[in-house]
């Protein structure tokens, strides 16, 4: 995964050895995100509809879906419940899912973060995060989220 700055954006991209169908799920199916991110989530995945990732009981990330483009985009605002840096809806994710070879490329394009410090804690997130979900779409299981029992911010 190479990280490809912009003033205020993180970019990865990092190829996955699934579908993007079989990859799409995880971004809209409650079930399926939960077990690459967060505790609890709520999601409704359509346009205008709101999300909410539990982290680890104390960090929230809230938004909602701008875009929804099946089996290859999602674009939802991104934000945290408490924070009044990053507060829900202040920052945009982008994932697009393009099929490749045997399996998809995805790239993850997050933008407005206010601040070098937000944009190098979003990219170690980001990184870990991604990790999980390469380990899910190809068929392993990444086990519990180290993170779901630690404050990050």
């Amino acid at each position: 995964m190479n990280p490809i700055h912009s003033n205020d954006a993180i970019t990865k991209e990092l190829f996955i050895e699934c579908r993007p169908e079989t990859l799409f799920a995880f971004f809209t199916d409650p079930d399926k995100l939960v077990r690459w991110m967060g505790r609890h989530v709520l999601l409704d995945p359509s346009i205008g509809g709101k999300y909410r990732i539990d982290i680890n009981g104390s960090d929230i990330a809230m938004g909602e879906y701008k875009e929804i483009v099946p089996n290859e985009k999602i674009v939802m605002t991104w934000g945290w419940e408490k924070s009044k840096t990053v507060p829900p809806g202040s920052s945009t994710v982008e994932f697009k899912l393009t099929s490749h070879r045997n399996g998809t490329l995805l790239t993850l394009t997050h933008y407005g973060l206010p601040t070098a410090k937000e944009i190098a804690s979003h990219e170690q997130g980001w990184t870990h995060y991604m990790a999980r979900i390469q380990t899910l779409g190809q068929g392993m299981d990444p086990g519990k989220d180290p993170w779901s029992e630690q404050a990050m911010h």
